[in-house]
């Protein structure tokens, strides 16, 4: 029984000084930091940004020669017979063996293959390269999910703070029409609706903690956080949003810093890199091979017993492919590419322009909105006070009071929404410019 008293003690005291522990409080720096140093899909986008650069060699490309070491044995039993043709005699000799034994090293080296290497070597780089872009993408988008969720658990958190009022306000008229339902100034009707409405606030309170939950999981999760569910503290409890963006600035950093724009120009080179490798099939050849080796062999009934042979052999190989079926094609089909590539680029570049043009419209009527339902919350507020002195003194019914209630949490909800689309525009306004990173600052 002692032990149990003891044991049960003891596990009330380590659960009471784990939830002693202070829970970490982040700002939107620290959640990107921590996102960019352990997010999963972006360090697998560096280990292939690492793959593509370790490939980016001038042995991957074919500029080094290859150099073999070898050996071998062969060995051959026969039977034979030999007819002597002066006599005609036939001689048989059962068992013959002989032997062979070879080792060497041998050369070989592609000096010229019509600028096929050098296209190899400048398209492995451009994939280097490529690598590191794609890896900025992945970093961008990253910035922008976190940035999003961050501002989307603000959001939630203040919803949920409007909420709690919303609840106290119910619970609080619930009193006063309890109390005034006893002493008969009320009837049970209005007791009644004042109930269902504070249960209908309270069920939606209860909702709203399960968004907040659900928002929480989805930020631990793009920080690679290994506890998904774990609670933490939010440093703003506020969204703040700027107005001091310009559109042509935007544009202009569009055109030069966007990540998807400079990975479609990489695409363009890669694609007139593969028609330099086809052009290079009408140029001639030129490889060379070389070798230093041993032989030893053994008769078994020659005049010789052993021969060995210890030397060096070298040999130069010109050569020109006149016709393999297939060139005009490849050729036809790589110039195609590269129009292609160089279409896609523009239409990537039409695509930026007008999704710029929709989210800065968005950004701007957002902003106007929020002017808007900035002044409408003060309306609503002094609304609600002057609906509330009313409802005291009993010169309003229940049903006008909740309206009063209603337009007033309305009004908080369309000033958070307002705040909350406002950033996403910010957000996707800086991400399509390749200025996302200031949130890093």
């Amino acid at each position: 029984m002692k032990r149990t008293i003891l044991s049960f003690i003891t596990i009330a005291c380590i659960g009471g000084a784990l939830q002693a522990q202070p829970l970490p409080t982040y700002t939107l720096k620290s959640c990107l930091e921590l996102g960019l140093q352990n997010n999963y899909s972006l360090r697998i986008t560096r280990n292939e940004q690492q793959v593509s650069k370790n490939n980016a060699t001038v042995a991957n490309a074919g500029y080094l020669p290859t150099l073999d070491l070898s050996a071998g044995y062969k060995g051959t039993l026969d039977n034979t017979d030999t007819k002597v043709r002066a006599t005609g005699e036939t001689i048989s000799e059962n068992g013959v063996f002989n032997q062979t034994l070879n080792a060497g090293i041998n050369l070989n080296w592609t000096i010229f293959d019509g600028f096929n290497i050098t296209a190899n070597y400048q398209k492995l780089k451009e994939l280097e390269r490529q690598g590191e872009t794609n890896t900025r993408i992945t970093i961008e988008d990253l910035i922008a999910n976190i940035a999003a969720e961050y501002y989307n658990y603000v959001q939630q958190k203040i919803r949920l703070m409007n909420f709690r009022y919303a609840v106290s306000l119910s619970k609080e008229r619930m009193r006063i029409v309890e109390e005034r339902f006893h002493i008969g100034s009320f009837s049970r009707l209005d007791y009644q609706q004042a109930k269902v409405d504070f249960n209908a606030d309270s069920a939606q309170y209860m909702k709203q903690q399960e968004l907040l939950h659900t928002s929480r999981i989805q930020l631990n999760e793009l920080m690679a956080n290994e506890d998904v569910d774990h609670p933490f503290i939010i440093q703003d409890s506020l969204i703040n949003v700027s107005a001091q963006l310009d559109f042509e600035e935007l544009w202009n950093a569009t055109l030069q810093t966007n990540a998807s724009l400079l990975r479609a120009e990489q695409n363009n080179i890669l694609a007139q890199l593969d028609y330099k490798k086809v052009t290079s099939r009408d140029y001639p050849y030129l490889k060379m091979n070389g070798g230093y080796g041993y032989t030893l062999n053994k008769y078994d009934i020659s005049a010789n017993s052993r021969r060995s042979n210890l030397g060096l052999n070298i040999g130069v190989t010109v050569g020109f492919n006149l016709f393999d079926g297939n060139r005009k094609r490849e050729r036809r089909n790589s110039r195609i590419a590269v129009q292609n590539a160089r279409l896609q680029r523009e239409q990537l570049e039409q695509a930026l322009r007008a999704d710029l043009s929709n989210l800065w419209q968005a950004y701007q009527n957002n902003l106007q909105m929020l002017n808007l339902e900035r002044q409408n919350l003060v309306a609503a507020k002094e609304n609600h006070e002057i609906a509330m002195e009313r409802y005291m003194l009993g010169n309003l019914s229940g049903i006008e009071m909740r309206e009063a209630q209603k337009s007033l949490l309305d009004a908080e909800e369309r000033i958070l929404s307002a705040e909350y689309d406002t950033k996403l525009c910010e957000i996707s306004l800086l991400q399509i410019s390749g200025k996302v990173d200031k949130y890093l600052e």
